[in-house]
């Protein structure tokens, strides 16, 4: 006698029902957008390991948003690429620096929300996101002196608030950041404006592509010593917990996709909401898979996002924001 089954959860697969009872859904309004805003150039440049994606002039800053808006997605985060750079990542804090005319553009031609990335690498000689140690070339400790640090960081998200940033987002994984930014934004007058912190970063090989896009790579050493070990799970425990005790607004997870189980721990761990960085390598290995004609670039894309949405992200930063909401 063959067995019958009783219990059959095919029944819920059928096209009619199948949308009704799915669990999981992406939308354009959960996608946050990087770009690029590059102050050495005045024409748009490729970036050759990220298709599809581009440095951009400051005067055009807010031309790419508009065509970001045009897919649906209304949020990005900027980053930039100075003319200049010293010991200390000065333009990253100037006035006048490419981040703070970037969004000073985009909020001045369009109505996005804009977040602005708090950090160091990109401005600094060195490529370190913070003051340097005195022996940090030849035999570092931590590379980076942390309270020194803070101060600068602080002064990048009031000056990016100035600018007219709805949001800013610390990276540099800095002991106390986000008390030290929430501080000095209260102190100027900034009480109304969130913090995004980058709260369980590790120091991951899928940067590579970002760092070509951003020329923030390292001039020597690594970042293992301010980043977090890609080993360690209970450590991002501690190191959520520290941002939302110091008054993060959002918690972000980065990378995503080789994280999900950090991006489900802190979804278990917090009611605040999170975020995950789909990063510049996740993107650029889909694409190179997806040109070999291995993959299904679309379809491939589309579930790397349902993915990181199922682990418990709110927000997913991600250089697949326009395409994916194209399809939705």
């Amino acid at each position: 006698m063959s067995f019958t089954p009783t219990d059959r959860p095919r029944r819920l697969r059928t096209d009619g029902i199948h949308p009704l009872v799915r669990e999981t859904t992406v939308d354009a309004q959960d996608l946050i957008a990087p770009v690029f805003v590059d102050e050495t150039t005045d024409e748009r440049v490729p970036i050759s390991s990220m298709p599809g994606h581009e440095r951009v002039p400051v005067d055009e800053a807010a031309a790419r948003v508009e065509e970001i808006q045009e897919t649906g997605v209304e949020a990005v985060i900027v980053f930039g690429v100075p003319d200049t750079k010293d010991e200390v990542g000065s333009e990253a804090y100037a006035e006048d620096g490419v981040v703070q005319r970037g969004i000073r553009e985009i909020t001045a031609n369009t109505d996005a929300y804009v977040i602005g990335d708090v950090c160091l690498c990109e401005y600094t000689d060195h490529g370190h996101c913070g003051v340097l140690e005195p022996h940090a070339h030849d035999d570092p400790t931590l590379t980076v002196k942390n309270d020194d640090t803070l101060e600068l960081l602080a002064d990048i998200a009031v000056s990016q608030a100035e600018a007219g940033a709805d949001m800013v987002a610390p990276s540099s994984m800095t002991d106390g950041m986000v008390g030290a930014i929430r501080t000095a934004l209260d102190d100027a007058g900034f009480e109304h404006i969130p913090i995004m912190s980058y709260a369980a970063k590790y120091e991951s090989s899928f940067y590579g592509p970002f760092r070509e896009a951003a020329d923030g790579a390292p001039a020597f050493g690594d970042r293992r010593h301010y980043q977090m070990d890609p080993a360690n799970r209970r450590e991002a425990h501690r190191e959520v917990a520290l941002d939302a005790e110091e008054g993060a607004d959002v918690l972000m997870v980065k990378p995503a996709l080789p994280y999900l189980d950090i991006v489900r721990d802190v979804r278990e761990q917090s009611d605040k909401p999170v975020a995950a960085y789909n990063v510049s390598g996740e993107y650029a290995m889909i694409h190179a898979a997806a040109e070999k004609g291995w993959l299904d670039l679309e379809a491939t894309a589309y579930e790397s996002l349902l993915s990181i949405k199922r682990a418990g992200a709110d927000l997913i930063l991600t250089y697949f924001a326009e395409d994916i909401a194209e399809q939705l």
